[in-house]
């Protein structure tokens, strides 16, 4: 089977390397790159980290508003797929690459692989919310990560093609881990030692483009008891120039880190604060507790089990968050099988010859 694979945001390039290794030999893939993260420290570095081709096919699109870079995605998307003509689409997430590329491949008939497909917030007024609801109704194949996921699209009336395969994240962190322990300069990089600090990374719109959340996640970091490393998203590094916004003393803004110092820098820590949802998995898998900087998570299971705290964006929520976090790291049962979600997905898909 011919895949062409659309992906455009810093997480689709970690899911992308094990499924697209575990593809090789069994289907031919083609990778598309949207261009929807372009800096080099959020885009480039990540397909040398780990060991991705480089795409076949870049589409440049950069930032703008969701319904700009939604339609300049949709037009090339378009023609590359008619030149193409694939037998089916995979795509990954959330994104706005994600739901350009299944809406796409929906008009033009072609069949969608949705990989993280069921996940829901129940928060409308999240962009990533519609993205993931819309292209579960257009896949074939919809791999979710566990029996919740499943629940939900069985609840929308979404039965047909629908396969637990676990988290293709665990996948990306049990191949990497070893390797970051390896060869990162983190956490020493930062200036902080093993177990002696907190990680916090933000990027979300919600966070970033509201003054008074920001300024009450900087509120909350600042009274933290130890310091706290901060990769600055480009996003968030603008938003804290236009707010004048600066955090304590305590706080370390550095610049945004690779994915094996990500890796590194989780699992170092002695917790995490978060709005990605990929960092609050990454936390949950290294045994870092979490605290979310949101109202609600995607990841419930990580939730109910008492590993990860929800905090919002209120300084006092935070601060009382980490302070309930548990310590030290206590066992906590497996969520999203096993690592091998990569193998799974191929299984299926070979199935479909």
């Amino acid at each position: 089977m011919r895949l062409l694979t659309v992906l455009g945001a810093r997480p689709q390039f970690v899911k992308a390397a094990p499924l697209s290794r575990a593809l090789h030999g069994h289907h031919e893939e083609v990778l598309v790159h949207t261009g929807q993260h372009d800096d080099h420290l959020m885009s480039a570095v990540f397909f040398g980290e780990l060991g991705i081709a480089s795409p076949a096919h870049h589409l440049g699109v950069g930032s703008g508003t969701h319904a700009a870079q939604t339609a300049a995605m949709l037009v090339r998307l378009e023609a590359l797929m008619i030149a193409d003509r694939p037998d089916a689409v995979l795509v990954y997430g959330d994104s706005n690459s994600t739901l350009a590329g299944a809406l796409t491949a929906a008009k033009l008939q072609i069949p969608v692989a949705h990989v993280e497909a069921g996940l829901r917030s129940f928060n409308r007024s999240l962009p990533e919310e519609h993205n993931r609801i819309i292209t579960d109704h257009l896949s074939n194949w919809l791999f979710v990560p566990s029996a919740i996921g499943e629940r939900h699209l069985r609840t929308e009336g979404v039965a047909a093609g629908v396969f637990i395969v676990g988290d293709i994240m665990l996948d990306a962190t049990l191949q990497h881990v070893g390797r970051a322990e390896q060869v990162s300069r983190y956490p020493g990089a930062a200036g902080v030692g093993p177990g002696d600090y907190y990680l916090c990374t933000v990027h979300r719109a919600e966070n970033t483009d509201a003054p008074e959340r920001l300024t009450g996640i900087l509120s909350g970091l600042s009274r933290l008891n130890k310091p706290v490393v901060f990769p600055v998203h480009p996003r968030t590094r603008q938003a804290l120039v236009e707010f004048g916004l600066l955090p304590g003393s305590n706080v370390h803004l550095i610049d945004p880190v690779g994915y094996l110092d990500m890796l590194q820098l989780v699992r170092n820590s002695s917790a995490v604060l978060t709005d990605s949802g990929g960092v609050q998995k990454e936390a949950y898998y290294l045994e870092a507790p979490c605290v979310t900087l949101r109202t609600e998570t995607e990841w419930v299971e990580t939730v109910a089990v008492g590993w990860n705290r929800l905090a919002a964006a209120d300084a006092d929520a935070i601060v009382e968050a980490v302070d309930g976090l548990p310590s030290g790291r206590p066992a906590h049962p497996p969520l999203y099988g096993s690592g091998d979600t990569a193998q799974q997905i191929v299984r299926v898909l070979d199935g479909c010859r």
